[in-house]
């Protein structure tokens, strides 16, 4: 790679995020730390104002931005086919946004680029045959709102042994396991952290009681007993 197109994607993968460590970008680039270190100091140097230090992190100052970005004609396609593909396993108010994302996008690209990435021959099929159940979908959508929102929520679950329990939780967060959508959420039932798939809840409520953000009972909290 070019010096001048490896200073290019540094600046593009330092916008990209609200702060980015030297291990990162020189993972990203595939060039060593001290690299990174030099280029960094060669932009600062020509007036790009990047903050931060090592150790630490690397940001672009406050009210500094760049124009819009042109995707290329493999990235526009990868953006199609993401689309494409996540359509059928969101509910129907993100999968329209989605769509619509999509849409201003490609009509931002030149002629020749968005015909390119729309005609992509790669698809999945249509949600009735393999995505959610409409009621899959209002669950995906009530429960999203509530872990924005902090809201707690109640819920009828039938478990792994066909037995129906009911539950009082706090949501996390949503995995998709390809094929399933899992609610991560901590349970007041049972005090700890359960995994519940959203085929197996018959009825969910969301109350209009927050709950607070506790130490113990956090999605960075959940993530840290998985990962160690």
């Amino acid at each position: 790679m070019r010096r001048a197109d490896r200073l290019f994607q540094l600046v593009q993968l330092i916008r990209s995020r609200r702060l980015s460590t030297a291990a990162y970008l020189a993972a990203r680039l595939e060039v060593s730390e001290r690299t990174v270190y030099r280029d960094i100091a060669d932009l600062m140097l020509q007036g790009v104002p990047i903050e931060g230090q090592a150790g630490v992190g690397y940001r672009f100052g406050a009210g500094f931005d760049l124009p819009p970005m042109m995707f290329g004609v493999e990235e526009a396609k990868a953006l199609v086919a993401a689309v494409r593909l996540a359509q059928p396993w969101l509910d129907a108010s993100l999968a329209l946004a989605a769509e619509g994302a999509l849409g201003k996008m490609l009509s931002a690209l030149p002629s020749v680029s968005r015909a390119a990435a729309e005609s992509l021959a790669l698809y999945t099929a249509p949600a009735e045959f393999n995505g959610l159940t409409s009621a899959e979908g209002a669950n995906l959508h009530m429960i999203r709102d509530a872990v924005a929102t902090q809201h707690w929520m109640t819920m009828v679950y039938t478990d792994a042994e066909k037995l129906d329990t009911q539950r009082l939780v706090r949501p996390l967060g949503c995995f998709y396991w390809g094929r399933v959508w899992t609610l991560v959420a901590w349970c007041e039932t049972r005090k700890d952290f359960r995994s519940f798939r959203i085929d197996r809840i018959r009825r969910l409520e969301v109350s209009e009681r927050r709950f607070r953000t506790e130490t113990g009972k956090t999605l960075a909290d959940f993530l840290r007993t998985v990962t160690g």
